[in-house]
């Protein structure tokens, strides 16, 4: 493997919607702030100007990530950081004795960091390694994935978490050309979508690889079942009156954010034609973002990755079911 980057005192990081998630997040001067995926530090560093009286707690299975938040926060004794998986974070709490939060931050999916370093092999625009991993320690990698699924699998992959509607060719296309040589690197992956799409990169249009990458990422890291997890265990540790905000990038997060919170916010989740009430299920959250919110011209201006930036966010309810 590849070394990493080297780390600078200041790293070239421009962090999405961060002057929507500071006004958003609003955690009193005292406050605790959980930023489940705090990469390059780059929203913790405009939210510990809020509290300086509270604590953060920075998390993120990504070591290189870790390594630039470290040097982003400089030292402040505010700041706990932790090598984990955000749907891990009730045994991260449980080591600093925290038992509540105000706030919790999770900004999901790739980060910029990971798609410009090559040997992660993030990009389809970069020569390198089928990895994929966000934590590189563990897991399997997405050379394994492409070279021992099934056809079915791998169609079923593609398709669900690409959203692609060529799946079953692409996934046909993989199974063949690996019987001759296995995958290896993001080159040959990228060559074998654009042979099957049939589609030169035109101004404006999405790469051919585009949603086989993102379908075989979000496989290799179980992002959609870590990000469930995550929300749950999120909320189950939110004050009454703490909030939690959301950040995704591609329709499959988006909606799974959107369900929880339209499910954590509502009374009854029975059947409509259920006369009376039997799931017993409270609302614990409102939602305080009808749509999510997106970035300003002004930002995309500066960075065009915020395109498909989307915040949500939700406030947690008493038991009596007031905000």
């Amino acid at each position: 493997m590849k070394p990493s980057p080297a780390l600078t005192a200041d790293p070239v990081h421009v962090p999405v919607l961060l002057k929507e998630v500071v006004e958003w997040l609003s955690p009193p001067p005292d406050g605790v702030v959980l930023d489940l995926t705090v990469g390059m530090g780059g929203h913790s560093v405009e939210i510990l100007k809020l509290i300086p009286k509270g604590r953060l707690i920075g998390v993120d299975q990504d070591v290189d990530a870790l390594q630039h938040a470290r040097l982003a926060l400089k030292g402040d004794p505010r700041v706990s950081l932790f090598k984990a998986n955000f749907a891990d974070l009730l045994w991260v709490l449980r080591d600093l004795t925290v038992t509540e939060v105000n706030s919790v931050l999770m900004d999901i999916g790739v980060s910029s960091l990971q798609l410009d370093e090559a040997h992660r092999g993030f990009s389809f625009n970069q020569e390198g390694p089928l990895d994929m991993r966000m934590d590189t320690a563990s897991g399997h990698t997405a050379a394994w994935v492409l070279n021992t699924y099934s056809e079915e699998n791998l169609s079923k992959i593609i398709f669900q978490y690409g959203e692609e509607p060529k799946a079953r060719a692409l996934a046909r296309a993989i199974v063949r050309a690996r019987e001759k040589k296995h995958f290896e690197t993001t080159s040959e992956l990228s060559a074998l979508a654009q042979s099957v799409i049939h589609k030169g990169k035109k101004p404006g249009e999405k790469h051919p690889a585009t949603r086989l990458f993102q379908a075989i990422r979000i496989e290799v890291n179980r992002e959609l079942q870590v990000l469930e997890k995550g929300l749950k265990n999120a909320v189950s540790i939110l004050k009454p009156g703490g909030r939690i905000a959301v950040i995704t990038f591609h329709s499959l997060e988006d909606r799974i954010v959107k369900q929880f919170f339209k499910l954590e916010s509502t009374d009854c989740v029975c059947p409509p034609d259920i006369p009376q009430c039997i799931c017993g299920h409270k609302a614990n959250l409102i939602t305080l973002t009808g749509k999510p919110v997106t970035a300003s011209e002004e930002e995309l201006d500066r960075n065009p990755r915020a395109r498909s930036a989307k915040l949500r966010v939700a406030e947690k309810l008493s038991q009596g079911g007031k905000a």
